[in-house]
C-alpha cells in the first residue's frame, strides 16, 4: 500500500473545512460549482464521478483520487468500470496516468474493506 486513502480523505476534508472557513464566499462558489456539475441530466452522477477520476489521474491529484474514488463507490460504480476508466486515463496521459490508475484503484479497494469490513 503506498496510499492510505480514506485517511487522506478525512485530512483534506479538515483542511478544506478551513479554507471554507477563511474564504467562504470562494468555497460557496466553488460549492455551487460542483453541485451543478453532478448533476444528473445526459449523464448520470456515477458517470460523472468516473470522468472526474479521469481527470484526477491525468491531473496527478492524490485528493482527487481519494475523495473521487470514494464517491463512484458511493454511486455504485464497479470495479471494472474503475478499470476501464482508468484504461481511458492511460490513452489519454500515458505512463503517469498509468501510475495514478493504480492508485486509484488501491483507493477504491481500500474505501471498499472500509465500507465492509470482514
Amino acid at each position: 500500500m503506498t496510499h492510505d486513502y480514506p485517511a487522506l480523505a478525512k485530512t483534506l476534508s479538515k483542511e478544506i473545512r478551513t479554507i471554507r472557513q477563511g474564504i467562504p464566499d470562494t468555497m460557496k462558489g466553488f460549492s455551487a460549482m460542483a453541485q451543478a456539475a453532478l448533476e444528473a441530466n445526459a449523464l448520470d452522477t456515477r458517470t460523472k464521478e468516473l470522468i472526474a477520476l479521469a481527470i484526477g489521474i491525468t491531473a496527478r491529484c492524490d485528493g482527487c483520487v481519494a475523495f473521487h474514488a470514494k464517491a463512484a463507490l458511493d454511486r455504485g460504480a464497479r470495479r471494472d468500470e474503475l478499470l476501464e476508466t482508468v484504461g481511458m486515463a492511460i490513452y489519454m496521459g500515458g505512463g503517469p496516468s498509468m501510475v495514478y490508475g493504480a492508485q486509484v484503484l488501491e483507493a477504491y479497494d481500500q474505501f471498499t474493506e472500509k465500507a465492509n469490513p470482514a
